[in-house]
């Protein structure tokens, strides 16, 4: 019988594919076609998870491995698809189901006749796809691809309202914080390999001998991934000084708020730590650091959540709190503890989202009726000025939206505008040098000084990573921002080429996805450019209303060119990654950052195009506070 549910697990993933599949082939006018199938698709997914938890529960509830579809094999490197199955996935499958199929059902008549509908529900089974991929991951390379799969649904899902101009901007801002999470998932999949030589998976990493013989001898990359787990889950889950952009993920429809950001994909940061739990429990560093932003998260959150106006804001941050008090027990071993209180915030905030409405007007009604002003109160004694001081804080949520830009986004916005001196054709003159030197450089190595060798990768990496911040400052010519992205990759590719030995296919896999996504979007531009007069990255244009067709080609370009995962440039990357050696730490930074950069700027260039109010005035504008 074991045997029969190990090979069903993969059932959990290829059920909702078929659905979002299918969804997508129906007509949009269709609405109760579109319902149905995705109703009978969740519904179905669900019975066959009922079966299947009381089978598996009832053997005795056995850790289940499998191993799936291996995508591409080297001599260093085998980039496989892994499925693995425990308690933890256990918890997060049964509620992910019931959720989702609450959802389901509830958004059919809530969204009836709302434009849109079927895209809302496209989006729903692909975000039901990446969930089930996270929480059947066998490895970090499975997780990633689920990882990347949330963070594009949850662009799609807060940008829904797409002709409002605040749902468009929080999904581009939320976007970009995510991007962060993505880089420390990248970067611990590249130590994961010089640490363990191998596709390291979880159930190695459940193995506390095995985990201890290799930590002794590399105390110090130990801490490192410990630290960067911690980083992508912190940011996923929203603690601090990450806790800003759960709020302004509300700006979506009210199903999906509740679904998302009080529910499922919130609560993955505390899927992370429970599944990497056997390799950092024993670093007194991580699990003290753990404690401290799991507390820090819960008191701020919580004076936050009791002094918003808005009750989707207070929802979002009581949530967090709850979720730094689960990190709290998480590394305090109290993992029964940690799902018990994972299921009941999901079920309490669901409920209270898609309540919400009716409660909004209820306090409306009341506050009307029933108004009584405050008594005087002291207001000149030390612990009121206290109060007072602590209450404008929590009303400004403490700054953590501005620390973010701040920190974050600032500083590569005033590198990027550094290089506004250059004009586009200047841009591209001076690239086109470089490279040139690059090539000259590659095929005459021998000719060159070993100590000169060493720092060229580093070199032309750093140049890759500068044209791609011209491109993420870039006002006016979307032409040149796109083609500096495809720069951006050709230097990739020239300094790992200097870097070592790589294989001619594994550099054909990856300009192939790279020089096709390239060429697909240039053309979507310059066909948009040839109907309309102006079209620039200085404002939202909204494009998407008059070209629907043109804007999904343009979006599939942008996720081939931003290695999204499962396409060729993805793999790609996953190979290049493997050709950094480990006391290249430059090296490895540049590279990704600029994975995260060229995402955000791809995004940015879709979300300016093709979304946001409409350019021309004979369309309806909603005001900027919509």
């Amino acid at each position: 019988m074991i045997p029969y549910l190990t090979s069903m697990l993969q059932f959990f993933i290829l059920i909702p594919l078929a659905g979002f599949l299918l969804s997508l082939c129906i007509p949009e006018k269709m609405e109760n076609a579109v319902s149905r199938t995705v109703f009978c698709t969740i519904g179905s997914h669900l019975l066959i998870v009922l079966v299947f938890l009381a089978i598996w529960l009832s053997h005795g509830h056995p850790v289940l491995e499998k191993t799936g579809i291996v995508l591409f094999n080297t001599k260093d490197y085998q980039f496989l698809v892994s499925f693995y199955f425990d308690r933890i996935s256990a918890v997060y499958l049964f509620v992910g189901a019931v959720l989702t199929f609450l959802i389901a059902q509830y958004c059919r008549w809530y969204l009836h006749r709302e434009s849109g509908y079927k895209r809302f529900f496209n989006i729903i089974l692909f975000f039901y796809v990446g969930y089930n991929i996270i929480i059947f991951s066998g490895n970090f390379e499975t997780l990633f691809v689920g990882w990347e799969i949330l963070g594009l649904s949850s662009f799609l899902l807060i940008g829904f309202y797409r002709d409002r101009y605040l749902p468009v901007k929080n999904a581009l801002k939320v976007f970009t914080v995510f991007r962060i999470a993505d880089m420390s998932l990248l970067i611990v999949m590249w130590m994961n390999h010089y640490l363990w030589h191998k596709n390291i998976t979880f159930t190695e990493l459940a193995d506390k001998q095995f985990i201890s013989e290799h930590l002794q001898n590399h105390p110090l990359f130990g801490v490192l991934i410990s630290l960067l787990i911690l980083l992508a889950a912190a940011v996923k889950s929203g603690q601090l000084p990450f806790s800003s952009w759960v709020p302004r993920a509300m700006e979506g429809p009210t199903p999906s708020s509740a679904i998302f950001y009080g529910s499922l994909s919130v609560h993955l940061g505390v899927f992370l730590l429970l599944r990497t739990y056997p390799f950092w429990e024993n670093i007194s560093s991580m699990v003290t650091t753990v404690v401290i932003v799991g507390l820090l998260t819960s008191i701020v959150a919580t004076g936050i959540a009791r002094v918003q106006s808005s009750i989707k804001t207070q929802i979002a941050y009581a949530s967090i709190a709850q979720i730094g008090i689960i990190f709290i027990e998480i590394a305090l071993g109290y993992h029964a503890l940690a799902l018990i209180h994972f299921a009941g915030n999901a079920f309490l905030r669901t409920y209270q989202l898609l309540v919400s409405p009716s409660a909004v007007s209820y306090m409306i009604r009341e506050q009307f009726f029933n108004f009584v002003p405050l008594h005087y109160v002291d207001k000149k004694s030390v612990f009121k000025k206290l109060e007072y001081s602590i209450y404008l804080l929590c009303l400004k949520e403490f700054h953590l939206d501005n620390f973010v830009y701040r920190f974050f986004w600032n500083p590569l916005k005033w590198c990027g505008r550094k290089m506004n001196v250059l004009s586009g054709k200047s841009v591209i003159v001076l690239s086109a040098v470089i490279f040139s030197v690059g090539l000259m450089c590659l095929f005459n190595q021998s000719l060159i000084h070993p100590e000169i060798c060493k720092y060229l990768p580093v070199l032309f990496a750093f140049a890759g990573l500068a044209m791609l911040l011209k491109s993420f400052s870039e006002r006016k010519d979307v032409l040149l921002s796109w083609v500096l992205v495809i720069v951006m990759h050709l230097y990739r590719t020239l300094a790992i080429s200097l870097n070592g030995d790589i294989n001619t296919n594994e550099i054909i896999l990856y300009l192939s996805g790279v020089i096709i996504s390239g060429v697909l979007g240039y053309a979507c531009l310059n066909e948009l450019k040839s109907r309309e007069q102006d079209v620039s990255l200085s404002r939202f244009q909204g494009h998407s209303y008059e070209y629907p067709k043109l804007a999904f080609i343009f979006m599939l370009a942008c996720l081939g060119l931003m290695a999204f995962p499962m396409t060729p440039t993805f793999i790609g990357v996953e190979l290049i990654l493997t050709h950094i050696h480990k006391d290249q730490a430059s090296l490895i930074i540049f590279t990704a950052l600029s994975y995260v950069m060229s995402g955000i700027s791809l995004i940015r260039i879709y979300a300016r195009i093709f979304l946001g109010p409409h350019v021309k005035t004979y369309h309806a504008t909603p005001n900027k506070s919509a």
